[in-house]
């Protein structure tokens, strides 16, 4: 049986590597490792050309963390803390993971990619979460994945995936769901209250955590996806 294939959208952000100091389409590594560990084959998909008609050569989509979505899109002014904002990967993305809703094709967003799910869908964020909750637990250092626990809902995919005990996760996001998008069911929150994951109702695998499963040990969600492909 071949492999599924999976679509990963990739930053685009300066970088050096060997002798390079170049503005590189790039994405952490453990994304692709936990894709082929979960039987897929991975194909990166850059913010550029036409990326809405690809969809239908995908199998299957992961729309993986990066910076800020430009807040105009949820009717907002920037933050100050808000930042990292590529307007171009914003309109990649967003007409990529509209054409695969559209076709039912298995998602799965990792960070941003709930964050763009949830706008796409009407929602919006707060822009910058230890001003709701208090804490920064959440992204605790620039580089430092904090370790927090989320409940899974029961009965939801989620679950299914992980279990419907507390599981401590890997996080690194500021921003969160404030107004839930049409057709988003939570299915996953923090013990501060914060949303963690959303599954989109009526459609065969639209799935999206807050935190950072690709840095987790186990590539439960990863093989979620792979089996819906």
């Amino acid at each position: 049986m071949s492999r599924p294939v999976i679509g990963i959208t990739t930053y685009v952000e300066p970088a050096r590597y060997t002798v390079w100091e170049l503005d590189t389409a790039l994405l952490p590594f453990m994304y692709v490792e936990q894709v082929v560990r979960a039987g897929g084959q991975p194909v990166l998909l850059p913010p550029a050309g036409e990326p809405g008609p690809v969809a239908a050569r995908l199998d299957g989509l992961v729309l993986a963390g990066g910076g800020d979505i430009d807040p105009a899109r949820y009717g907002e002014q920037p933050h100050e803390r808000t930042g990292y904002v590529r307007n171009f990967r914003d309109d990649a993305e967003f007409a990529l993971l509209t054409a695969a809703l559209e076709r039912g094709v298995p998602y799965l967003g990792v960070c941003r990619g709930l964050q763009v799910l949830n706008v796409a869908l009407g929602g919006s964020l707060h822009q910058h979460l230890p001003d709701v909750v208090g804490h920064t637990g959440h992204s605790p250092a620039p580089g430092v994945f904090g370790h927090l626990p989320v409940r899974p809902a029961p009965g939801s995919r989620l679950a299914k995936a992980l279990g419907a005990e507390p599981v401590e996760v890997p996080h690194y996001h500021h921003q969160a769901v404030n107004r839930l998008g049409r057709g988003l069911t939570v299915t996953a929150t923090a013990g501060d209250g914060t949303v963690e994951a959303v599954e989109l109702d009526g459609h065969p695998f639209a799935l999206a955590v807050q935190w950072h499963p690709e840095a987790a040990a186990d590539c439960a969600l990863f093989e979620a996806l792979v089996a819906a492909c």
